[in-house]
């Protein structure tokens, strides 16, 4: 028998995801000449897009787990997952699992590598979190 789903962890998880985007967000540009001159705004932005990935996967997991009734794989089948579930949309799903690695491992590496392409990658992740809280909760309010 599968649990219910856990409303109020949910939106614990996603008060600290909206945290987390508001505190990104507040940073302003991470472009290559502010990654050269404070190296430490890169390492809190790689860490806070980690807490965002870890904070979904959770979410996600558990969505799916009472929903679909079934335990996704690691975090980018994950939002696949939940899309299927009616709770995101196909789009969403994609944006948030690049092709070449989640963000924080994308902006972990381009610091060294690129980090005049950091900043997209940046604002990538915070449209993409920020839309899938919104919609994460909108369901949530319709399940209770």
């Amino acid at each position: 028998m599968t649990p219910p789903l856990n409303v109020p962890a949910i939106e614990r998880s996603l008060m600290t995801m909206r945290t987390s985007v508001g505190q990104l967000e507040a940073i302003g540009p991470v472009d290559a000449a502010r990654l050269a001159g404070d190296p430490a705004v890169g390492v809190v932005v790689e860490r806070v897009l980690a807490l965002l990935a870890d904070l979904s996967g959770v979410i996600n997991r558990q969505i799916s787990s009472v929903v679909l009734d079934e335990a996704p794989g690691p975090s980018a089948g994950s939002f696949a997952s939940v899309a299927r579930a009616g709770v995101i949309d196909g789009r969403l799903a994609t944006a948030l699992t690049p092709p070449e690695g989640p963000h924080h491992v994308l902006v972990q590496l381009l610091m060294d590598a690129e980090p005049g392409a950091v900043a997209p990658v940046v604002a990538a992740a915070l449209c993409g979190y920020r839309d899938y809280a919104d919609l994460v909760a909108d369901w949530t309010m319709r399940q209770k």
